[in-house]
């Protein structure tokens, strides 16, 4: 399976974006859509949609999108949710599901920092692929893709495009 990664669109998908995700399987969406329901719509129109809500986005969106989700794909178990914090300093919520749940992938959005890496505590994968859009202090706009069989992560890229 070949995953694109966003986060923090806030309403903007942009051509480079929309280029850089053409190959995928699948898009998933760490959380603060944007824009009401028209921004996951323009997304899942697109190609199939993975997603969950973020603090900004709408009513109407958390009612179709999950607070998180926990899933396997291609032998991984995955883990999203908006705000996660990162290694050795998650939020609490989502320190929780994690020690629950014991994804081998996490995901989270929120912190508009790009950051991908091994977590030993908890032997899994931290991956938030920092902001797609344009709202907020980040200079670089970012996205992932990557490959996911029997399992493993592989062949992972990074779109940064400057503001």
């Amino acid at each position: 399976m070949y995953i694109g990664l966003l986060s923090d669109t806030h309403g903007v998908v942009g051509p480079e974006f929309w280029k850089f995700l053409s190959p995928v399987d699948e898009i998933w969406h760490a959380g603060d859509f944007g824009g009401g329901l028209d921004t996951a719509a323009e997304i899942a129109e697109f190609k199939p949609l993975v997603g969950v809500y973020g603090n900004c986005d709408s009513f109407d969106l958390r009612y179709q999108y999950p607070e998180y989700k926990c899933w396997d794909c291609e032998g991984m178990s995955v883990l999203m949710m908006h705000i996660g914090g990162s290694p050795g300093h998650y939020y609490p919520r989502a320190k929780e599901l994690i020690e629950i749940l014991r994804p081998k992938l996490f995901v989270c959005g929120h912190s508009h920092i790009l950051k991908v890496m091994h977590d030993p505590k908890y032997d899994m994968l931290y991956v938030n692929p920092g902001a797609a859009g344009i709202q907020g202090w980040h200079a670089v706009r970012t996205a992932l893709r990557f490959r996911i069989e029997g399992g493993d992560i592989s062949k992972m890229e990074v779109l940064e495009v400057k503001r």
